[in-house]
């Protein structure tokens, strides 16, 4: 990591920290450097760097968020903060033409990376999550060796509230939960469903 990009990570750690506490609990599992798939609730475009905090640092080494290119490439500095500070992998959020929207996740995948996902696809504003899209499950199903742990984060929405643009000090958390395996036969469906179930059981530990 560049000198620049390193003073921004520890200054972005600081301040989130700061704001927000960016606890972690790890229920289920403990923090561990293999590769993983960690899946979360998304309420706030703030999820991708609470939870990339609430990591230790030996896991966000090797960890990538991903990101919604429409929104983080939109402009210079948030294209570079997610390219050099997160090293995020951008995804189209709509399909163009014939291309996978899996490829990107895919390719870091086979770098050897572990990802942060959200497989709702977009933020919610429910208390619930989203029904998942299927993009786990696929995932799952190509990289049956990748260890998913799914999280909760507590509180990120109340951080920015809708409409404002200072963020308003929180106590949030990020709890991690048991590993989820894919069934060598289970439907894509059952697996989606029980993974959000998985995510939302962990809303009140």
């Amino acid at each position: 990591m560049k000198l620049r990009a390193k003073t921004m990570s520890l200054f972005l750690l600081g301040l989130v920290r700061l704001l927000t506490g960016a606890q972690a609990r790890w229920y289920g599992c403990p923090p561990k450097a293999e590769q993983r798939i960690y899946f979360a609730n998304h309420q706030s475009h703030a999820d991708l760097v609470l939870i990339w905090a609430a990591l230790p640092q030996e896991l966000r080494s090797i960890t990538r968020p991903i990101a919604a290119k429409d929104y983080w490439t939109a402009s210079r500095f948030k294209r570079w903060i997610t390219t050099e500070v997160f090293n995020a992998v951008y995804v189209e959020r709509e399909r163009k033409g014939d291309e996978d929207p899996l490829q990107p996740l895919v390719n870091a995948l086979d770098s050897g990376d572990s990802l942060i996902l959200f497989p709702e696809g977009t933020r919610g504003h429910e208390e619930d999550p989203q029904p998942f899209k299927s993009g786990l499950y696929n995932l799952a199903r190509r990289f049956p060796g990748v260890v998913l742990v799914p999280a909760w984060i507590h509180n990120v929405q109340r951080v920015i509230p809708k409409g404002e643009v200072v963020p308003v000090p929180v106590l949030c958390s990020v709890t991690f939960g048991e590993p989820l395996v894919l069934g060598s036969e289970e439907p894509r469906a059952d697996f989606l469903q029980r993974a959000r179930e998985a995510v939302m059981a962990l809303r009140d530990v």
